[in-house]
Parts: structure tokens; sequence; C-alpha cells
């Protein structure tokens, strides 16, 4: 959770991670508030919004040279090869979801 102090119009004007006299009144980080204060802080396009999409081009990349023998997946090392286990069973997940749902969003 957070804290934030609201102006008169009930916009977030200021987050704080502890409550002072300051930011009286605790939100949630998801709250869109508080979402929209970060952005504007932020800029239009932050790094960290960009990872996600970029994450997924480095895991196809890396698939793709695996697939074209360029690389071993034992080449990877061992945290690498363990991050991208758990990306592929959450996307194996996800796509069994998917199925379920009847979703036919293409990536």
């Amino acid at each position: 959770m957070v804290w934030v102090k609201r102006g008169g119009d009930g916009a977030v004007v200021s987050v704080s991670l502890e409550a002072d006299e300051q930011h009286p009144q605790q939100a949630d980080p998801d709250d869109s508030g508080v979402q929209g204060f970060l952005q504007a802080l932020a800029g239009s396009e932050t790094l960290a919004g960009s990872d996600l999409p970029l994450v997924r081009v480095i895991e196809d990349l890396i698939d793709l040279l695996i697939e074209k023998d360029v690389i071993r997946f034992t080449d990877l090392p061992d945290a690498a090869q363990e991050k991208l286990m758990r990306r592929r069973s959450m996307r194996a997940s996800s796509a069994s979801l998917d199925l379920l749902c009847g979703g036919d969003e293409l990536i």
C-alpha cells in the first residue's frame, strides 16, 4: 500500500511509501489515481512500460536461436534457464486458459 495526498478536486498530487501528515490517505498502488500520478511523473512512454513487449521479443529470439542450432538451451546460465522455463510454463498455462475462454487475440 501507498499513502497519498489529494488535491481539492480529489486527484492524487503526492505519493509516499509511509503515512505522515502530508499523506494521510492509504491507497492501492494499482489505484487509477496513483497510476495516473506516476505516469504523469514518468511521461507517456516509460522504460518500464516498454519492458514487457521487449521481454516477449527476447524470448522469441532465444527460441529462434535454439531452433536454428545457433545456441543450445544449456549454453545459457542456470538462472536464465530457470527464468525461461518459468516463463514458458506461464505462457503454456495462459494458452490453455485462453482455449477455455475462447479468446482469439493474436500476440
